[in-house]
């Protein structure tokens, strides 16, 4: 049976079904085009927060209305009244409008809990029967015993089996470490119980900033945005003098003191600013005074606000009590917690049993989710370590943060171990699975520069020249890449092309057989990914350079999924035109025909024929590659850079690059304007070029 609905059903409050909804969506989008979200069952008062957080983080056209079902008032009144039949008549047809205008539909349902006094069944089970959904549903493992999960999950297999409903597997959320041990052991041979076991992860139930300013109502004196999502890890009220105060709290404390202790504000900044002592994430200033504007101009002074502080009406008393209240839940905003949580579903289940149960259908769609999701798995397969040398960029930091979580890669971190963990301490960046190693290590730089000098003193390099490079980061790196102590580097973010590409050039050198090194884009558009190549490294490549650089793109093209179709570009088409530019890339094709006759190539072709089947039909009727073409090789850099970026711009396509492509190890270049999310792509493409470097 080919299933087009899951039935997410959490047994009990705080189960933790957003974290399988989350995790469920990106690997439902990463295999279909068009997948819906809806929540049957909505609180009675207030909106459904994960309907807003599932649409805004996945990017999804939907409105809350299409998204939502009914309040748990109505489903308990329509029991009372006997109508519950014309309720889930209208439910059905809901989600069956759903179906025709999606793929698949993704439904969260509401904590059973909820209704345990007032129904006698499984509400969520009987609405996922009415659907024909498969139910999976998530248990609350906090404070339970070994014996207490093991009879819920049987008990929930029966009652699902009881009732016809195809049960996709079962999630046991919040398991402390050695619950999960003897869970391990319990369910490692029962093949037809897919049971998956998520951790407690004490992050993903602490609050952050800004539910604590929202549920208080505080009001942000000092401070910036990006500050809110830090967490808040204790709590204490400054009742003593400054010096006392300093030997009480800890990193992450939320401090509660009247607004006129001075002392306790200057004291807190202090602390924050020295290496050694702990760093609060806030203070909330109560009773509603607030310093004077003498001495808030004195605290914005400093060179940053590296202390955000709130301001409330209540007194230190109550805003204690108040703070014990606030909700904990996971926010658009809260990125941090949002790849934790995928990266907690990620470890723990097994992706490729449960797609073996989903509808089999398959398609030639490509959305930049679908590509990003591959490329993360595919990075996850056989980890690689990837060391980046601007470690105190605060991009890179928080690059390093979700590359972790989300356990796709290794990262090394070059540089000085304090400043580094100082750095990511100010952010509230943790980067404590990463390695750290400082490039003024006497013993590496005496072994790295021996080795850059036997490299490269045919060349006429002095020793003292191979050390004064080991100055250079990059070139300390690049080191590190050679001596197999990394597996790839990535650097960008603050250095020039140049001098990211110049060491691996000196270094790493290009792989046997490829005189060129080039770079391509991945072109992530709305239904497809498209490969560009070169648009970052060859000013004028001649034909023999062009050619080389045709076959190094489809193999990249090739070894991230992209099955290869090239089309040589051209101002003309065929045998349309001539020119000198025409005969580059007729020649250029030529030989790629020549030395790969396993790759489909066309060439010269002008954009339109290589892209639009229409066109095609017209220009070059019976090519294997016209209108299909899925890698694009331009005639110069001039072009390649330009139509890269006329096309991100105008069309919002996501532009994955540049990627290096001929070195014997791969090394790839940043953008110094680049995203976190462009840094995180660009390791997880590393991570792959590295595998298939030790194939």
């Amino acid at each position: 049976m080919y299933l087009e609905s899951i039935y997410i059903a959490p047994l009990q409050p705080r189960a933790g079904s957003l974290i399988v909804a989350m995790g469920l969506m990106e690997m439902l989008k990463a295999r279909y085009e068009r997948v819906a979200f809806f929540c049957p069952i909505l609180p009675d008062e207030g909106e459904q927060n994960d309907i807003h957080l599932i649409l805004q983080h996945f990017e999804m056209n939907m409105t809350y209305e299409q998204c939502s079902g009914f309040t748990a008032s109505t489903y308990v009144q329509a029991h009372a009244n006997g109508t519950s039949d014309m309720l889930y008549e209208t439910l059905i047809d809901k989600v069956s409008q759903l179906k025709k205008s999606y793929d698949f539909v993704l439904i969260e349902g509401y904590p059973r809990s909820h209704f345990a006094s007032t129904l006698e069944f499984d509400l969520n089970l009987e609405i996922a029967k009415n659907l024909k959904s498969a139910f999976t549903p998530v248990i609350n493992a906090k404070h339970k015993s070994l014996d207490e999960i093991i009879s819920e999950i049987h008990l929930i297999t029966e009652a699902v089996h009881s009732e016809g409903c195809t049960h996709l597997a079962t999630f046991v959320n919040r398991c402390n470490e050695p619950i999960l041990n003897d869970l391990k052991k319990r369910f490692k041979n029962e093949e037809n119980e897919l049971v998956y076991l998520l951790p407690e992860n004490t992050e993903l139930n602490t609050p952050t900033l800004q539910l604590v300013r929202d549920h208080l109502k505080a009001k942000m004196i000092l401070g910036n945005p990006e500050q809110l999502q830090h967490l808040v890890k204790g709590k204490k009220i400054a009742a003593m003098g400054a010096e006392n105060y300093l030997t009480h709290i800890d990193n992450g404390d939320i401090v509660i003191v009247p607004g006129d202790r001075i002392d306790i504000i200057t004291a807190s900044l202090i602390s924050f600013y020295a290496k050694t002592h702990p760093n609060i994430a806030g203070m909330i200033l109560s009773g509603g005074i607030v310093p004077g504007k003498p001495v808030l101009d004195l605290l914005r002074d400093f060179s940053e606000i590296v202390v955000p502080i709130f301001s409330v009406g209540l007194d230190s008393y109550q805003t204690a009590i108040a703070l014990e209240k606030v909700p904990v839940k996971i926010t658009l905003e809260s990125t941090r917690k949002i790849t934790l949580a995928k990266g907690i579903f990620d470890a723990a289940v097994d992706k490729e049993r449960i797609n073996k149960r989903l509808h089999s259908s398959t398609s030639d769609i490509m959305t930049p989710m679908m590509f990003e999701y591959r490329l993360f798995e595919q990075a996850r397969e056989k980890r690689k370590k990837i060391i980046l040398p601007e470690s105190t960029d605060e991009r890179i930091l928080r690059a390093t943060e979700i590359l972790l979580n989300r356990n796709i890669v290794d990262i090394i971190l070059l540089g000085d171990k304090s400043i580094i963990e100082y750095k990511a301490r100010q952010l509230d960046i943790n980067i404590t699975k990463a390695s750290i190693v400082d490039p003024k290590d006497p013993v590496l730089l005496e072994s790295f520069s021996k080795a850059f000098y036997e490299i490269r003193r045919s060349k006429g390099l002095t020793l003292q020249t191979a050390k004064d490079a080991m100055d250079d980061i990059n070139y300390f790196a690049t080191m590190m890449v050679y001596f197999g102590m990394a597996d790839g580097m990535v650097s960008g973010a603050t250095h020039t092309t140049a001098e990211t590409i110049r060491p691996a050039l000196q270094i790493i050198k290009t792989k046997p057989g490829i005189s060129v090194v080039s770079s391509v884009f991945f072109m992530c558009l709305d239904t497809k990914v498209l490969v560009y190549g070169d648009c970052a490294l060859n000013l004028d490549p001649d034909a023999e350079a062009l050619a080389q650089i045709a076959i190094s793109s489809a193999e990249t093209a090739m070894h991230f999924g992209i099955e290869p179709r090239v089309a040589m570009l051209s101002y003309s088409t065929g045998s349309s035109g001539s020119g000198p530019e025409v005969e580059k890339v007729r020649k250029a094709t030529h030989i790629v025909q020549t030395l790969r006759p396993d790759i489909l190539v066309e060439g010269p072709i002008q954009y339109d024929a290589a892209i639009d089947i229409h066109v095609a039909d017209k220009k070059i009727p019976k090519s294997k590659v016209a209108g299909r073409a899925t890698v694009f090789i331009f005639p110069d850099l001039n072009t390649g850079n330009n139509t890269y970026k006329a096309v991100q711009r105008s069309t919002g396509a996501l532009a994955i690059g540049p990627i290096f492509q001929g070195l014997r190890m791969p090394i790839n270049d940043l953008s110094r304007g680049c995203l976190v999310n462009d840094i995180v792509n660009t390791i997880a493409v590393t991570a792959i070029q590295a595998q298939e470097e030790n194939e």
